[in-house]
Parts: C-alpha cells; sequence; structure tokens
C-alpha cells in the first residue's frame, strides 16, 4: 500500500444486519473519499421474520456467531490481510445495546491487538455521508441531510461529514417502523417497506384519505402514529380484522398505497421545508425508506422544481452496511479517536411490532 493512503476496516451491528467492509482512501491529515474495495453483509432476516419484527436477544447473538466470518471474507474480497489495516471503524450509536456491544467489543480486539486508531462513528451520519461514498466526485456537503430509517425520521443541517445540526425529527414512530406495522395489519411480510411497496403497484393512492400529520405546520417534526391507527381504522371498517379473516386483496393494495403516498407526502413536504428554512442548494437523503421507489421519484422531483442538488445512494448503501462507516477517515484526518474504553450510546430503534 502506498504510503500516502490507508486501508480501513469497517465493521456495523447497530441493529439485525452484521457488516463489514474495507475501504480505502488518503492517509490522514490529508483528506478525501474513500474508494469501498468491499462490502459484506449477513442478514438476519430469517430469524426476525416470525416474530414481525427484530428480537434484541436474538440479534445480539447472531451478531457473536456473524460477525468473525463476515470480517474475514470482508478481508478476502478486498484482498487484504489484517496487516494491511490502517485503522478500524465501528458505529457505537445509536441502535440495540446489545447489538452494539458485539461491533464495539471485535473493533476494540482488533485495535488493541494490530496496535491500530480506533475510530467510533454514529450510525446516523453514516446513513447521510453514504451519499459522498455514492458520489466520490461531487460535493455533498453543506446540505440538508434526511435519514429516513426503520428506527429514526431525522433533518440535519450538515456544514461537514462530521458536523451536522439536527433540525427536526419525529415525535413518536419513525417512518420505517410505520411501514412495518401497517404492513402486519395488511397480513404482508416483514420487512414491511418492501412489501408495502410491492402491494401499493396495484392500488389508488386516492382511496383513502389518510392523515398527514405537521403537513402545514412551521415545526420540523414527523408523526406517524396517528397514521397508523387510521389504517388500523380503515381496515376494521371492512371488517377484516374484527373478524379475523385475511384483508381482500384490492383491499390491501389500496390501503397500501394510500398509506404509502401519506408517508411520503410528509418527508418530502418537511424537507422542502427544512431546505427553504436553511437556504442550503444540497440535499443528502440516507436510510432504508430511502430504497422506496415511490419516495425516491417524489423527493427527485422536489429538488428538481426547487433547484435543489440531490445526493441519494444506491438501494445498497441505503439499508444498513458498514462501508458507510467510511465516514471514519473524515474523523481521523480531525484527530477524533476514540479510547479503548469507549462505551456504545444505545439510542431508540423499535424491536418488534
Amino acid at each position: 500500500m502506498p504510503g500516502d493512503r490507508i486501508v480501513l476496516l469497517a465493521l456495523e451491528t447497530t441493529c439485525d444486519e452484521t457488516g463489514a467492509a474495507v475501504l480505502e482512501g488518503p492517509r490522514p491529515p490529508a483528506v478525501g473519499v474513500p474508494a469501498i474495495r468491499s462490502s459484506v453483509i449477513a442478514s438476519q432476516f430469517d430469524l426476525h421474520e416470525r416474530f414481525g419484527g427484530v428480537v434484541p436477544e436474538i440479534a445480539s447473538r447472531a451478531h457473536v456467531r456473524q460477525i468473525l466470518p463476515v470480517i474475514d471474507e470482508a478481508l478476502r474480497r478486498a484482498g487484504v490481510t489484517l496487516d494491511d489495516l490502517g485503522a478500524v471503524a465501528v458505529a457505537t450509536r445509536p441502535g440495540l445495546v446489545g447489538a452494539l456491544v458485539v461491533g464495539l467489543t471485535a473493533a476494540k480486539a482488533l485495535a488493541l491487538a494490530l496496535d491500530l486508531p480506533l475510530i467510533a462513528v454514529d450510525h446516523l451520519e453514516g446513513h447521510l455521508y453514504a451519499c459522498q461514498l455514492a458520489h466520490p466526485a461531487r460535493t455533498v456537503y453543506p446540505c440538508v441531510g434526511l435519514v429516513v430509517s426503520g428506527g429514526h425520521t431525522s433533518l440535519y443541517a450538515c456544514r461537514g461529514p462530521i458536523d451536522a445540526e439536527v433540525l427536526g425529527g419525529t415525535i413518536d414512530d419513525a417512518a420505517g417502523e410505520a411501514f412495518d406495522k401497517v404492513a402486519g395489519l395488511l397480513g404482508l411480510g416483514y420487512p414491511g417497506g418492501p412489501e408495502i411497496e410491492r402491494a401499493a403497484r396495484g392500488g389508488n393512492p386516492s382511496s383513502h384519505a389518510f392523515p398527514r400529520s405537521y403537513l402545514r405546520d412551521d415545526r420540523l417534526a414527523f408523526s406517524f402514529s396517528g397514521l397508523k391507527t387510521a389504517v388500523l381504522y380503515a381496515l376494521r371498517g371492512q371488517d377484516a380484522r374484527t373478524t379475523g379473516g385475511p384483508v381482500p386483496p384490492g383491499v390491501v393494495a389500496d390501503v397500501a398505497a394510500s398509506f404509502q403516498e401519506a408517508v411520503v407526502d410528509v418527508l418530502v413536504a418537511k424537507t422542502r421545508q427544512a431546505l427553504a428554512r436553511t437556504g442550503m442548494r444540497r440535499l443528502g437523503v440516507g436510510g432504508g425508506v430511502a430504497a422506496n421507489a415511490r419516495f425516491r421519484e417524489r423527493i427527485a422531483a422536489m429538488a428538481d422544481e426547487a433547484g435543489v442538488e440531490l445526493f441519494i445512494p444506491p438501494l445498497s448503501l441505503c439499508t444498513d452496511n458498514a462501508a458507510m462507516a467510511g465516514i471514519a477517515l473524515a474523523k481521523l484526518a480531525a484527530g477524533q479517536v476514540a479510547d479503548l474504553d469507549i462505551d456504545v450510546t444505545p439510542g431508540l430503534v423499535r424491536p418488534s411490532r
């Protein structure tokens, strides 16, 4: 490896995906966007599907089983060994506490054994940094950042990769959690996002007038609990959930389409409001819900209409992954290295419906 380059091993265990990635970038104090050499994800989908949501204890135990094989595979695909590494990064917040501890323990062990700097990464900052990873030749920051996922729905004013101010967020449920809950009400599978999107393709988004909370409110706030309740009442009106019978396919499609449109309406409107308030001309979007095709279509149309440059990662970088912890090289260049006694900072990631 040339002396002006550094190889980073990044780990991700915030929720139910065990991830490891190898990135190569400029050696600090030089700055630049790292290239992804490999990114490996071990999914826990089969373990949590029957519960309709993530079970924290099961997630933690799966991370313990998967973390070393995932690291080995990431190194193999990148064509490097442990001796080639120059730093280790790991997401330490927010997330499920037991899951976070697995990744941090592995990262600490590697950093100690190999005498490497350890960089602690914020998972949400990583979601937005995925925009920069996906567009290395373009300037993403400063920008308004929207993170929309299963556990988080938040807006940020991002002056740089590691310099962000919270503008607002959800006061109750995250958008992704609402997708999971409504999918359950409709008798669809888990995770709910792809299932709702699939069902919505055959439905009428105007068939149900579901609420759009805070749509005309000056606050940069989101709320999806009332929307979930409205879906429940709509289904009770069909006598499906009260009798225990399946929801008719036509009803599933219409409710899914109307629900999806309500969520997208609010996300797009509040993001437009944040852009107007900050005056920023760039928009970065990250998180699992950003993989939704209808949302991507609507947010792109809004950005085009507003004359704003939109940055949104490919689907592989929207859902949880370790590559987005490549933001660690920006932290390393800024001298933000963690001590080996660092602990995790769990946040609210609602585990099940």
